[in-house]
């Protein structure tokens, strides 16, 4: 079992001072793979006392410095590709190719995009040719609290980490409980790029204790956190005490609406893109929204194809899904199965239970409902696991109601092959973000929601101003 149980605080490996581990569970097996320490009020001071020392200096670094920094830590990252990959499998049971193409894959695409924008972002800039004397700077907010998840660990460090140093902020980085690994080996990465001391620092722990003491720090300038909507309104709640700025990345139930126009794929699309990452991704279209002229093959072909979808251990190659992250989360995903069944809706794929011969780790079936009402519970909770819901309609005016019908508001995907009505349909659907037929957003498209899916935007130029304070001077001659 690996012992992780050192912090990283003002560039130095130190051991916690609150004296309480908790073990890393890897969900193939369910067995321990890793302690690390829990960090407690005192870490947390010490991290951001840091951070805010380092500040005084980082805050006001030429660009050109903190570009040469993250083109060096883009390098190293490369290096250490395959640890990178290997921790992710561990912690998070992402299978071989997967936790190497996508999950090690865009945490490198995202420092490489920053990288990109930052060369020619202009911190400093006039108001325009009207007023020659008002001058407009970009800032860094400060202090920086970044908290991510476990389900696309180096995605969203990166999404923030990167960024952070790229706008001059300096941070505090606890990642989560359950997969904090890859994050530790970041903290190698940047300790061997040889940031300034206490520009980056990463404590582990939970939300209660480590994550409610980093968020109501009063040396705290920002708030950015990615997880739960629940979790985001106590962190926002922290937040106002002191009008901390804050940006949120929070859940989703996204509808995939297919017209009876869309391509010959679009129905087993529908469902690889729900069923990828064994369901854990905020983005992932757990509703599928079917025209009623082609619900019935649509249904047929959905049994089929979940039937046959695989689900395997992380460790061997291929394009199969792995287990779910936790215990927790695996009886969450069983409990609104059952319910589903107990609401009406017909159960046409999977279910509860594990596939055969993966009884050891926390594997779900890939499970599909039909006969769906988005007044079930599993049409409006975020199961976070491979279930998907099948609803009928028969217009588009039923289609967008019924897509809009959610507290949540993040991605929206639409299938048809008639262009005009692809934008008809994307221009009512009240989510941050649409994707039509074979399409993905880019890596640099800003990523975030509407409604209870969040506040602010993450990636590409967005990405990066999230992190920078606007300051308008008047008299600059």
């Amino acid at each position: 079992m690996l012992e992780k149980r050192n912090f990283y605080i003002n560039g130095e490996w130190v051991a916690s001072k609150n004296q309480k581990d908790i073990e890393v569970i890897n969900p193939a097996n369910s067995k321990s793979c890793a302690v690390i320490s829990l960090g407690g009020k005192e870490d947390i001071n010490d991290a951001v006392t840091a951070a805010k020392k380092s500040f005084a200096t980082w805050g006001y670094s030429k660009k050109e410095e903190r570009l040469t920094l993250l083109e060096k830590f883009y390098e190293l990252y490369k290096k250490r590709w395959n640890d990178i990959t290997e921790a992710i499998m561990l912690e998070m049971g992402a299978p071989k190719d997967f936790a190497s193409k996508l999950q090690t894959g865009t945490g490198a695409s995202h420092t490489k995009s920053f990288i990109r924008y930052l060369k020619s972002f202009e911190f400093e800039k006039s108001l325009g040719d009207h007023a020659e004397d008002q001058r407009i700077i970009y800032e860094p907010k400060g202090v920086c609290a970044l908290i991510t998840p476990w389900n696309w660990p180096m995605n969203q460090v990166c999404l923030k980490v990167i960024p952070a140093l790229a706008a001059g902020c300096t941070m505090v980085l606890k990642p989560s409980e359950l997969a904090p690994l890859s994050s530790m080996i970041l903290a190698e990465l940047i300790d061997e790029t040889k940031f300034p001391k206490g520009v980056f620092n990463l404590v582990n722990g939970d939300g209660a204790i480590t994550g409610d003491a980093l968020t109501s720090h009063p040396d705290v300038n920002m708030i950015s956190f990615t997880g739960s909507t629940r979790a985001g309104a106590l962190i926002s709640k922290n937040a106002a005490k002191d009008f901390k700025r804050v940006s949120l990345e929070l859940g989703g139930k996204g509808a995939n609406i297919v017209f009876k126009d869309a391509d010959n794929e679009a129905i087993e699309r529908g469902a690889l893109r729900c069923f990828r990452n064994s369901g854990q991704s905020c983005n992932a279209p757990t509703r599928m929204l079917v025209e009623k002229s082609i619900y019935s093959d649509a249904l047929e072909r959905l049994k089929k194809y979940a039937d046959e979808f695989k689900v395997d251990t992380p460790d061997k190659e291929g394009d199969h899904i792995g287990p779910v992250i936790s215990e927790t989360q695996y009886n969450k995903i069983q409990t609104l199965i059952k319910k589903g069944v107990e609401e009406g809706a017909k159960l046409i794929s999977g279910g509860p239970g594990k596939p055969e011969g993966l009884e050891a780790g926390y594997y779900v079936k890939p499970t599909v409902f039909a006969d769906v009402k988005n007044s079930m519970e599993i049409a409006r909770t975020e199961i976070f696991g491979p279930v998907l819901s099948v609803i009928p309609f028969e217009t588009e005016e039923e289609a967008i109601e019924i897509a809009n019908d959610t507290p949540y508001g993040l991605t929206n995907y639409i299938q048809s092959e008639d262009q005009e009505k692809v934008k008809r349909v994307a221009r009512k659907l009240r989510s941050g973000m649409i994707v039509a037929n074979t399409a993905s957003l880019a890596v640099d498209a800003p990523f975030g929601g509407f409604k209870h899916s969040g506040i602010g935007r993450e990636g590409g130029k967005e990405g990066l101003l999230e992190f920078l304070e606007l300051k308008s001077i008047g008299g600059w001659n």
